[in-house]
């Protein structure tokens, strides 16, 4: 019976990874995609035996330096369990040999991104290139499409990836890659409003978590990443809960429609962040008091009631305290009458 053991290595060289695609080895759970070398335990081997033997099999190559950086968990349904020890190295004797179970190829690693491979090695890949400490990666599979992700115990976020109107394509892909590719996903928002006694709407704006993109910047009431297999409307509902306290019914929640938000392309913490999303925007009334509102202490600093008129000629003027999207407040301000006044 087969080890549920193996090891999996990036050879790297000049700034590039030796690829294996796997497209020899029949009845292969790798079949078609790209990945690192490597193969299952036999009988009496450590990880570092088994390392070096996959290597010179696979290439012909033996390496002198490597390095451990990871143990990933590995579920795919219909396929055994399989648990990976992960390693990098960038050494080695040898010439380069074919393979029988696919073709061997130096990809230069900023293209790797570019190939089909299993989405979860995109997460470890990435952990990778940003040199993490040794970590633990837990990877569950329906077919391709990754189900779940966790990360030294920690789930991770899952987005589908959709199309430019907004449906899932059936991939799904985790939220660090989706922002790295640019990757098209769903986010909602939701607007809650309240009336005041001489007749103006009143819009309620949280100020976002100082560990947030766009930190302490004014932002739509409550918002959010819809995760992979959610609705949009079921979306709406938790976002107002988790960030503000408010348990609205089905009656609550009025669809104003969907705008594409185009693309954004600038830094979050030091890194690339590309940002590509779909927003489907809600609006609920209610009147309360801002100190009122259950707020999310790691997502929401506070909240405040803003009259609309204000909040437009903010986002009109770019002020840079307020990260407001002008599509979402312009839908706000058709469906409440507001921007009919204004003559739009």
């Amino acid at each position: 019976m087969r080890s549920p053991l193996s090891t999996l290595c990036y050879v790297e060289q000049d700034g590039k990874y030796l690829m294996l695609h796997r497209i020899r080895k029949e009845h292969d759970v790798n079949e078609g995609k790209w990945i690192g070398i490597g193969g299952h335990f036999e009988e009496g081997e450590s990880p570092e035996d088994c390392l070096l033997r996959e290597a010179r099999e696979e290439t012909g190559l033996t390496l002198t330096s490597w390095q451990f950086r990871g143990i990933v968990t590995f579920f795919s349904e219909g396929w055994p369990p399989e648990y990976i020890c992960l390693y990098t190295a960038d050494a080695f004797e040898g010439e380069l040999l074919p393979c029988d179970e696919g073709v061997l190829e130096w990809i230069p690693k900023e293209e790797i991104t570019k190939l089909n491979l299993w989405e979860g090695d995109r997460i470890f890949l990435r952990l990778l290139a940003e040199d993490a400490p040794f970590f633990s990666l837990k990877l569950s599979y329906q077919g391709d499409t990754l189900t779940c992700a966790v990360l030294d115990g920690h789930p991770m976020e899952l987005f589908d990836v959709c199309d430019g109107n907004g449906e899932p394509t059936g991939r799904v892909t985790e939220r660090t890659i989706a922002h790295r590719l640019g990757l098209c996903h769903r986010t909602v928002h939701v607007w809650v409003v309240r009336k005041t006694k001489d007749g103006k709407w009143q819009i309620l704006l949280q100020r976002r978590s100082a560990a947030k993109t766009y930190p302490l910047c004014y932002d739509v009431s409550a918002a959010g990443h819809i995760r992979a297999g959610d609705g949009y409307e079921e979306s709406a509902f938790r976002e107002l809960e988790e960030e503000l306290g408010i348990k609205a019914s089905a009656g609550e929640l009025q669809y104003l429609g969907r705008f594409d938000g185009g693309e954004i392309e600038t830094e979050f913490q030091g890194k690339p962040f590309h940002d590509r999303e779909i927003t489907a925007v809600y609006v609920c009334v209610r009147d309360m008091e801002a100190r009122d509102f259950l707020l999310q202490e790691e997502e929401v600093e506070s909240v405040l009631w803003m009259d609309y008129e204000t909040c437009r000629e903010k986002l009109e003027q770019r002020d840079e305290m307020f990260c407001i999207k002008l599509q979402s407040l312009l839908m706000l301000g058709r469906s409440l009458g507001a921007e009919e006044e204004n003559g739009i």
